[in-house]
């Protein structure tokens, strides 16, 4: 095999390895990967070595499982906000923001926090401004907490156990305990509220964005101050909200 054939299966191997992290949804040993990519265990050693030396991958401290870096989620991120079908979603927030008359977003999950993929902002003067690419708390955004909810049991206690809990108003949840019975109640019912948790003034609602019957991609969340809208004024829009949750859910599938 000539040196441009090697380099290129390498750099496929090392793909290859990034892509299972990244679908396991949880950090993975060295033995787990070795099982999904079959491949010598010397050999999938030794990438994770050259794909954590460029920052690619990360180990906790003090174990021995591998995870996507902070690096690889922006990727991540960078390629859902500008590529493929990037426009088919904005086209679908812009359509939930006319009939709702209130700011909407899309959101995912990046590391602790929440990202803004896309976000589209009402024409009303009062109004908060974040662009896409800005991040937001999980225990205490409506985006954030929904999407917490629908991760696996071990990843999300994990996640818990691990978040600052900072009170960002007087309404925020610090309680891991709180916070789980909150998350609960959000699983179960795939709807998420914030209550002025965030910001003073604000609230919010986020519906999941579902790749299968419990896997949650994403979130669609309105939000709007308290004084044009109540609580109840923007629950009355979840049955909107959800449709375009679905259809942005093809837009993942395809």
């Amino acid at each position: 095999m000539s040196t441009s054939n090697q380099s290129n299966a390498a750099a496929v191997r090392a793909f290859r390895v990034l892509e299972i992290l990244a679908a396991a949804g949880r950090p993975l040993s060295l033995t787990d990967l070795v099982d999904s990519i079959e491949l010598p265990k010397q050999t999938v050693h030794r990438i994770l070595a050259q794909l954590m030396n460029a920052w690619l991958v990360t180990r906790g401290a003090g174990d021995k499982l591998y995870e996507c870096s902070p690096r690889v989620r922006t990727l991540a991120v960078n390629v859902l906000m500008h590529a493929g079908p990037a426009a088919a979603r904005h086209a679908l927030l812009e359509e939930l923001v006319k009939k709702i008359g209130e700011t909407c977003n899309l959101t995912m999950l990046s590391g602790n926090d929440v990202i803004y993929v896309d976000r589209v902002e009402t024409d009303w003067p009062l109004r908060v401004h974040l662009q896409p690419g800005s991040h937001v708390p999980l225990h205490c955004s409506a985006s954030g907490k929904l999407l917490l909810s629908f991760l696996p049991k071990q990843q999300r206690e994990r996640m818990i156990d691990s978040l600052p809990l900072r009170a960002y108003s007087e309404s925020t949840i610090t309680s891991r305990e709180s916070l789980r019975d909150e998350l609960k109640q959000t699983r179960k019912r795939m709807l998420a509220i914030n209550d002025q948790e965030h910001l003073q003034g604000l609230i919010a609602i986020a519906v999941p964005v579902m790749l299968n019957r419990n896997r949650a991609c994403a979130a669609i969340a309105v939000q709007a101050p308290v004084g044009r809208v109540v609580l109840d004024d923007l629950l009355s829009f979840v049955p909107d909200l959800r449709h375009a949750a679905e259809l942005t859910a093809q837009t993942f599938r395809t």
